[in-house]
């Protein structure tokens, strides 16, 4: 009796388990496939940290990248553990938000066509500058995080969806190490293809690419603005 009643709190025990880990892995799954949703598609901040790998090297287009995972990753982590709140005060500032964004990514375009064209049949193509990974990151997190987009989506991923481990506080951890796992990774691949492009073409051809990268930010930007 005493044997049986042992061996049924084992089983209980161990499914239990089993079914804390299943909910777990789903949980980071879902933030995996959240993460590369959110940073797969190509927009102006991809372009922008393509440009920044060619103009400057692998370092600073991966600080670019780890900005803008980590606003990612900021914006998952909000809306899970604050979602209905983020949502009520979100609501009026989504036009001035989107304005504001759209008027960022203009700003760098203009500013990066202007060094692009300058720099264009002039000596001081040949040395690429060398800025500071941490400036870059810092300078892609402002960029990324006046884009209200980014917060939109995990509210409506999240609040809107069928999410069964949202009153778990490990299992929205592990969602939110999902979300940042993927953002990451993809930025860290667009740094690669800019500091790969950077040795593989010749100076003039990556200023050339740099202007025309700069001239669909700005073409994004004002989408986002007159849309």
């Amino acid at each position: 009796m005493t044997a049986s009643i042992r061996s049924r709190s084992a089983d209980f025990i161990i499914g239990s388990r089993y079914r804390r880990t299943v909910k777990s892995l789903g949980a980071l799954l879902e933030g995996l496939i959240a993460g590369y949703g959110i940073a797969i598609p190509l927009g102006a901040v991809s372009v922008l940290i393509v440009n920044r790998s060619i103009d400057e090297g692998f370092r600073s287009g991966l600080g670019a990248g780890a900005g803008v995972a980590s606003v990612d990753a900021l914006c998952a982590a909000t809306v899970v553990f604050a979602g209905v709140l983020v949502s009520s005060l979100l609501s009026p500032l989504a036009t001035p938000l989107k304005l504001l964004g759209g008027a960022v990514l203009v700003l760098m375009g203009v500013l990066g066509v202007l060094k692009a064209w300058k720099e264009i049949g002039t000596e001081a193509m040949l040395a690429p500058e060398r800025n500071s990974a941490w400036k870059a990151y810092f300078q892609f997190m402002g960029i990324a995080i006046v884009n209200p987009f980014t917060i939109v989506y995990f509210l409506a991923l999240i609040m809107g969806g069928s999410t069964n481990w949202i009153s778990s506080s490990g299992d929205c951890m592990m969602f939110i190490v999902g979300v940042t796992f993927a953002s990451l990774s993809w930025q860290t691949i667009l740094a690669g293809a800019g500091a790969l492009a950077q040795k593989r073409l010749s100076a003039r051809a990556r200023r050339v690419t740099a202007l025309i990268g700069n001239l669909i930010v700005i073409l994004m930007g004002l989408d986002m603005v007159l849309a």
